[in-house]
């Protein structure tokens, strides 16, 4: 039996105390996960000494690896190595408009419960505003950072963003995507990377060398991945026949952007085949052009189980270590999966790959995990060690994400002025739409837990007080039946009827894709019933990310206005209302062609950017499309009218000079000088001038070749130059500057891949001025 005195059982009871004290702190409190722990009796090692490179360190942890070790690290959960006082890591988080809570690597459990939500990035592109991207991806980034150092993130790599082309309007992710030009599916990419990563929007502040990466993104899918699951083809078995023109001037250039310019730390292979050669095993792609030709610096992540579907579905690998011998020579780095897990170590010993060649991805991997300095003992007192609970769901970035839905929402049709709706007249209003009423709709895929919900119905409550609601279709967005009779009667009750249409992630998402481009339905019969019966014109909110053929309602009379939102995020509902009473302005524009009903008679798998009409086929995007669209890549009205007029340029002839021809026409754009494609840059200066009350503008500048014939076949229709969003107050004016840069915004690929510049005129367009510029070789 032991005894104390009363001094003694003070003690233990204090001693006691302070240890539950200590348990329920940490309890709380978690430490993020990170190696080299100064605290720890382990001794130093060389990687973990923060006075040696990078390079150095990487190699130097990999070298102290045994076999089996390695293979456990090459896929996304990589366990950790106490004798060498390495943590776990998980490599598989998702960010793709705001913290997700898909992948693996982050939790909402603990003292942060959500993050915040951006709207879905097609809407976030149609705002066309780099520097508002860039904001967006510098607050993922810190709130992403915020969550690792308290403890509930296992990563700091980050799986977005999607900069697939938006090929195909039916593809279930073109909600994920800036839309259909390279241009601008590129420039978001540098923007988004930029933020996430820490680096400044001009770019350059990041040492690519350093241990001062903010977060990792990762340019995804790499390449040519725009179909999920369209009759019998789908993304894990599909092939995609694509000529070397289209890949050069569509497919790979935002891929180039994402790596050169916004210096993104990753990049992610996609599942399906080009050319018979599946993405992850493709030398040519990993290797030969993102390594050698654009000088990536990072690690290449399989899409999820991509390396088991190269010999499960693709049938390309006879071997299961074949799949895995092809991916590791190729240039891929980490699995996400268990496949490199299974059968590394048996594809060494059948001698299909070699223990250097896994070390060659585990450096890259290790590089990453250094860069991102949890190589350097605890986080928490690093240079992003201050970031915590406050700095996710702050007030900052919560009016962020008002102010990207804002921007984002396109005004598609304004008959007679319906819009803005008078705060002061508007006495009652009737809300009819399965969307009107729900919160989830508005985020979009990839979703996180929302800092705040607020439905669409709500929002304008705050505005109207007699408002009036239905759902309109009795089974949510499918709309398979609908309750015409109740709906009109609640529409007859009020002034003004606000109907709130559209998808949801039960019509398009990763895995669906759609097989028309109507209303699901029998929603388009229940706007138009609505619409007839009611004695003024109705307003159409369609919340979508694919377009949606809406001719019926453009068409319309008693239809007199329509705003699209995406799915517009958090706070997209007050962006919503405050448009559609005049507090804000709508200034968005449409990142994507929205096609007619017709275009889904055109085969999703048939990847040719360029029409063919003496097969019927009318091509894809603004670019090179040859039929009439429902709204064009571009369009969007606003409660002013904007007049431009080209005021000044220092010049309307171009002269690149003698080089290699390639005929009486044409130039390489690899051999022409680079000073004299540096000397032959020009400002464009364009007057804007607003004739209302109404501030933010977009301006787009494009180029149009003057082509005859089966040129107009073979070559752009128009290409984006450049874009500006500006705010020019009431009755404002300004000048917009853009510098054109010939030896890229005049060029185009040939057939074979090569880029040229072609003699001949060139016209400068915006809106309805041009501006004609003469190009002599």
């Amino acid at each position: 039996m032991i005894t104390y005195s009363r001094i003694g059982l003070a003690f233990v009871i204090k001693c006691f105390a302070t240890t539950m004290i200590t348990i329920i702190v940490s309890a709380e409190s978690p430490q993020p996960p990170f190696s080299c722990d100064s605290s720890s009796p382990t001794p130093p090692y060389p990687f973990c000494n923060v006075s040696l490179p990078i390079p150095n360190r990487a190699h130097d942890v990999v070298s102290r690896l045994t076999l089996d070790e390695k293979v456990l690290q090459l896929v996304n959960g990589a366990p950790g190595i106490p004798r060498l006082g390495i943590s776990a890591y998980e490599w598989w988080s998702e960010a793709l408009h705001g913290i997700s809570r898909h992948g693996k690597g982050v939790r909402f459990n603990g003292t942060i419960t959500a993050s915040t939500q951006f709207p879905q990035v097609i809407l976030t592109a149609a705002s066309f505003d780099s520097h508002l991207w860039y904001r967006i991806g510098q607050a993922i980034g810190r709130e992403a950072r915020a969550m690792y150092n308290v403890g509930q993130a296992k990563g700091l790599t980050f799986w977005a963003p999607n900069i697939n082309v938006l090929r195909d309007p039916r593809w279930g992710r073109a909600q994920e995507t800036p839309g259909e030009d390279p241009l601008v599916v590129g420039d978001y990419s540098v923007s988004y990377v930029r933020g996430i990563q820490g680096d400044s929007f001009e770019g350059g502040k990041m040492d690519p060398n350093s241990d001062h990466l903010q977060a990792s993104a990762c340019c995804k899918h790499f390449v040519a991945n725009d179909l999920d699951n369209w009759k019998t083809a789908n993304r894990y078995n599909f092939d995609a026949n694509i000529t070397q023109q289209d890949l050069a001037d569509t497919y790979l250039p935002p891929f180039k952007q994402c790596v050169q310019q916004g210096q993104a730390s990753g990049i992610m292979c996609a599942y399906n085949r080009v050319n018979g050669v599946p993405n992850c095993a493709d030398y040519n792609l990993l290797t030969k052009t993102a390594r050698q030709a654009w000088s990536f610096n990072g690690y290449i992540a399989s899409d999820c189980d991509a390396v088991a579907i190269m010999h499960d579905v693709q049938g390309y690998s006879k071997l299961p270590e074949d799949a895995v011998a092809s991916v590791i020579k190729a240039g891929m780095d980490v699995n996400c999966g268990s496949y490199l897990k299974k059968y590394t170590k048996s594809a060494i010993e059948m001698k299909k790959l070699t223990e250097a060649e896994i070390d060659r991805a585990l450096e890259n991997l290790f590089t990453i995990r250094m860069r991102l300095g949890l190589f350097n003992g605890n986080p928490k007192t690093g240079i992003y060690g201050n970031f915590g609970p406050d700095d996710v769901c702050s007030e900052e970035h919560q009016n962020l994400a008002l102010e990207a839905a804002r921007s984002g929402i396109v005004l598609l049709k304004n008959s007679d002025r319906l819009l803005p709706l008078s705060k002061s007249k508007t006495n009652s209003i009737a809300v009819i739409g399965p969307n009107a009423n729900s919160t989830q709709t508005l985020l979009g895929n990839y979703e996180g837990v929302a800092c705040k919900n607020i439905t669409i119905l709500q929002a304008l409550e705050k505005y109207v007080k007699n408002t009036h609601y239905h759902p309109g279709c009795v089974d949510s967005v499918n709309c398979t039946s609908v309750a015409i009779d109740e709906a009109v009667g609640i529409a007859k009750m009020a002034d003004y009827v606000i109907m709130v249409m559209g998808l949801d992630q039960t019509q398009e998402r990763e895995k669906l894709d759609r097989l028309d481009l109507v209303l699901p339905g029998k929603q388009s019969a229940l706007v138009s019933a609505i619409a007839k019966s009611v004695k003024n014109p109705v307003l159409l909110v369609l919340l979508c990310g694919g377009p949606v053929d809406v001719s019926f309602a453009k068409d319309d009379p008693k239809i007199g206005s329509i705003l699209w939102a995406g799915y517009p995020g958090e706070d997209g509902a007050t962006a919503l209302t405050e448009i559609i009473f005049g507090d804000h302005n709508p200034g968005g524009r449409l990142p994507v062609t929205w096609y007619p009903r017709e275009f889904a008679k055109v085969a999703m798998t048939d990847m040719r950017m360029r029409p063919d009409p003496s097969l019927g086929y009318p091509g894809r995007t603004y670019r090179f499309y040859n039929g009439k669209p429902v709204f064009e890549f571009g369009y969007g009205l606003s409660y002013s009218n904007h007049a431009y007029k080209f005021v000044s340029s220092t010049q309307n002839k171009i002269s690149l000079g003698p080089n290699q021809e390639l005929g009486s026409c044409y130039m390489s754009v690899s051999e022409i000088r680079e000073d004299l494609c540096e000397k032959a840059e020009f400002t464009v200066g364009i007057d804007v001038e607003n004739d209302g009350e109404a501030s933010n503008h977009t301006v787009l500048l494009f180029v149009r070749w003057d082509d005859n014939g089966e040129d107009r076949n073979r070559h752009f229709i128009k290409q984006l130059v450049g874009f500006r969003r500006v705010s020019l107050g009431r009755m404002g004016r300004g000048e917009v500057e853009f510098v054109v840069k010939p030896c890229e915004d005049f060029s185009r690929v040939r057939e074979d891949g090569l880029m040229v510049v072609e003699e001949g005129s060139h016209s400068l367009v915006v809106g309805d001025q041009e501006f004609t510029i003469d190009v002599i070789l």
